[in-house]
């Protein structure tokens, strides 16, 4: 009985030692803690660009004429087709397509600060088709209209937009409007069924 009386004891004795020993290794991380600021400093705010200022910074910005790109025949042959010079759109827009000279196939194409440099892309509707793939452009040229827009940004850019040409076909397509896919078919009245 004398042992374990002398076992608890000591084992009561080591107990202050312990816990004593315990909180000087807490302390130390509780010291480092203490020395770190508490809460990071709010990250300063970026200076704030006026769009105004965006547009000019744009207008000046050349673009980046070097493409991996390269055109086939039916892509050159396309690329004739485009319509070129200053196009008038809705809402007072404008849209500016330009051939690039040294570079046949390829195009400037600008509006309201922003320039996209555009390759004709094969279409399935036989629409002409312009694209700047890295800043996810497309110029879309039909026979009455053309229209611009960003696929990135889902907007569109500009609508409604015609060349000499296009004004004339416009003009033309409501003297003379396409026929409706069902005239002329023979579809059953309601409530008869064919035989």
């Amino acid at each position: 009985m004398t042992k374990t009386l002398a076992l608890i004891a000591a084992a009561i004795l080591a107990l202050p030692l312990a816990a004593t020993a315990q909180s000087s290794t807490d302390a130390k991380p509780a010291a480092k803690a203490a020395a770190k600021p508490a809460a990071k400093p709010a990250p300063k705010k970026k200076p704030q660009v006026t769009r105004r200022a965006a547009k000019a910074v744009e207008e000046v910005t050349p673009i980046d004429t070097s493409t991996d790109v390269t055109l086939n025949e039916a892509d050159l042959a396309v690329a004739g087709r485009v319509h070129t010079g200053k196009i008038q759109c809705e809402l007072g827009a404008d849209v500016t397509v330009t051939a690039d000279e040294s570079k046949p196939g390829f195009f400037t194409v600008s509006t309201k600060g922003a320039k996209y440099r555009m390759h004709p892309v094969e279409s399935r509707t036989g629409a002409i088709r312009l694209e700047d793939p890295r800043a996810g452009a497309m110029w879309l040229q039909l026979g009455n209209k053309s229209m611009l827009m960003n696929q990135k940004q889902g907007l569109r850019l500009a609508d409604d937009c015609q060349a000499p040409a296009q004004v004339a076909m416009s003009a033309e397509l409501k003297i003379n409007p396409p026929k409706s896919l069902f005239e002329g078919a023979d579809a059953p009245t309601s409530g008869a069924v064919k035989k």
